[in-house]
């Protein structure tokens, strides 16, 4: 059975335009995934990438073209310039961390409202009532918000580590068995071909 370690931010529109297919294609393939939110700035700084506020303005431009055809293609929702981004993504990242501790409900779809309502919503998901409300509608309890804070940051700081020993350098970041990597959303296909014994 293959394994999928996926590192995210939840500030990140291409980890939101994946949707659930990540999800979907480890249903196919029976394979498990384990859900690493990071603090991406911080990565950025330690391998080499420049945060969005400090790119040249041909890279930004570049990015909001891909934005556009990346959302055309996901068929998905999204306002280019949210009123809540960035925002601090701790306080979602410590409640997807604790989610995944506490197991029972559906971690793929928490990850998923969370960005959209960052990226579709206009909300702001540093915003307790906002987590809280993500954690409900995907079947887990709201106060995992509250009890997790601890252990979130904790394990929130070990992600970034362990992305770093594991060769990431942005989100989303898929690496399975801990050798093949796929950088972007734009390549779950190329995943699931490897998966699958094509690639």
């Amino acid at each position: 059975m293959a394994h999928i370690d996926y590192y995210l931010t939840t500030l990140s529109p291409f980890a939101y335009l994946a949707g659930t297919r990540l999800e979907e294609i480890a249903a196919k393939h029976n394979a498990t995934i384990t859900y690493k939110p990071l603090d991406i700035m911080t990565l950025f700084a330690r391998t080499g990438g420049t945060a969005p506020k400090d790119r040249h303005p041909n890279r930004m431009e570049y990015r909001n073209q891909e934005l556009r055809r990346q959302t055309a293609k996901a068929g998905l929702a999204l306002t280019p310039k949210p009123a809540h981004w960035p925002t601090n993504p701790a306080p979602s990242s410590y409640a997807l961390i604790a989610a995944q501790v506490a197991g029972r409900g559906d971690l793929g779809g928490l990850a998923h409202s969370i960005m959209r309502a960052c990226w579709a919503e206009e909300e702001d998901i540093a915003e307790d009532a906002v987590v809280k409300a993500c954690l409900s509608a995907h079947g887990f309890d709201p106060k995992l918000a509250d009890s997790g804070l601890l252990s979130g940051a904790e394990t929130y700081a070990q992600n970034l580590e362990d992305a770093i020993a594991a060769g990431v350098f942005g989100a989303p970041f898929y690496i399975v068995d801990g050798e093949e990597r796929f950088w972007g959303q734009d390549r779950l296909d190329d995943l699931d071909a490897f998966l699958s014994g094509a690639l």
